[in-house]
């Protein structure tokens, strides 16, 4: 079969959490299929280390792909020109774009709708893309996939898609991410956070992750127990809003916020092992990665008790209403006054994150792949 990959997102050193389903399933699947063909297609020079087996071809199409009027002549002349003219078997976008120009067989990995029901946590061009695009995307497509039965059915509800045409494919975890030893927790926190235990905040900081509520629970959390704990947080300022700024820069205990910027692998996972927990309160996820990244690091988890992060969290973590401060700042407190909650949590991610792999994500979207092509 000849199948070729919008690989626009995979980007060496910048992968977030699309490239690295990306990076990770693409890994897999070129490996474990020699007998097919893959074309990658980029919009920029790429790394050689990305091309991941003897079956795969890049190819780069200009445009550069980073602004909707360019997204728009990227995928409806530079892709549908060279899909029409090369006939594949089928188009594989682990982003969800598609080419509706384009007459092959299409399958988009649509990974969540957020900007349909929080439009204004995008900038205004943003929006007007996703939202006039995507309803034509999941048309178009021949199948669909999507990382948990919330996102499934969320794209059911407001695109009218039939669900037996669209395939639930979990996110999985850097098998590189395992517990740490306490020499290494200590080496750590002096480096990261003067010493001291820490929460931690992992993600690209947007609207959606829930910053703001997060420094005014930390500020809360820090009010009520008097102690040298930290916030860290992990990731680049994608959307640093003037709510985001504004909150942080009320905040009583500012001084305690660390900000990393983006880790490499090594960092983060030392990181993650290290924390007292990881706060990841998002009011929207179409999965939640981090989730996993610390379970993997038998580290407990407060995650939100909406969307798809009760689905990929189980039992295995502390559940709280991201829109309420009180809610986020009191499991803080809970976890951080009872090592009982801790270590059943901890146990509890142990057994939660074996249903959860990046083989196992491989295996589901090849199934998808196959099903696509076969219909």
């Amino acid at each position: 079969m000849e199948i070729v990959v919008n690989t626009r997102l995979l980007i060496n050193n910048k992968l977030e959490g699309i490239g690295w389903f990306t990076y990770e399933t693409l890994k897999r699947i070129t490996n474990e299929h020699p007998e097919h063909h893959f074309i990658f297609l980029f919009d920029r020079d790429f790394d050689e280390d990305l091309i991941f087996a003897d079956n795969i071809t890049p190819l780069i199409l200009s445009p550069q792909a980073r602004h909707p009027f360019l997204f728009y002549w990227w995928f409806e002349f530079s892709v549908a020109n060279f899909l029409n003219k090369y006939n594949p078997d089928l188009f594989l976008s682990p982003d969800g774009y598609l080419s509706l120009k384009a007459n092959c067989k299409q399958l988009a990995v649509i990974h969540d709708i957020n900007f349909e029901h929080h439009p204004k946590d995008v900038s205004w061009i943003v929006r007007k893309y996703y939202r006039h695009f995507f309803p034509k995307f999941a048309r178009k497509a021949n199948r669909i996939a999507t990382v948990s039965e919330f996102s499934k059915n969320d794209i059911t509800n407001c695109y009218k898609i039939k669900p037996e045409i669209i395939d639930v494919v979990y996110n999985g975890c850097n098998e590189l991410y395992v517990p740490i030893d306490s020499k290494i927790q200590r080496s750590t926190k002096q480096t990261f956070s003067k010493g001291c235990a820490y929460f931690l905040f992992v993600g690209a900081l947007q609207p959606r992750k829930n910053i703001s509520r997060l420094f005014e629970a930390f500020d809360k959390f820090k009010t009520a127990e008097k102690s040298d704990v930290k916030l860290l947080i992990v990731g680049e300022k994608y959307r640093w809003t003037k709510e985001i700024k504004n909150t942080y820069l009320h905040m009583t205990f500012k001084e305690d916020v660390i900000f990393t910027g983006r880790l490499s692998t090594e960092d983060l996972h030392h990181v993650l092992g290290s924390a007292l927990a990881m706060t990841y309160i998002p009011y929207f996820e179409g999965f939640g990665i981090p989730i996993l990244e610390a379970m993997n690091c038998d580290t407990p988890v407060i995650t939100s008790n909406i969307t798809s992060m009760p689905e990929v969290a189980g039992d295995a973590a502390l559940l709280v209403d991201p829109y309420s401060v009180d809610s986020i700042s009191n499991a803080m407190i809970h976890l951080f006054k009872d090592g009982e909650m801790r270590n059943s949590l901890i146990e509890k991610g142990r057994k939660r994150k074996l249903d959860f792999s990046w083989d196992k994500t491989a295996d589901a979207l090849w199934k998808s792949i196959e099903k696509t092509i076969n219909a």
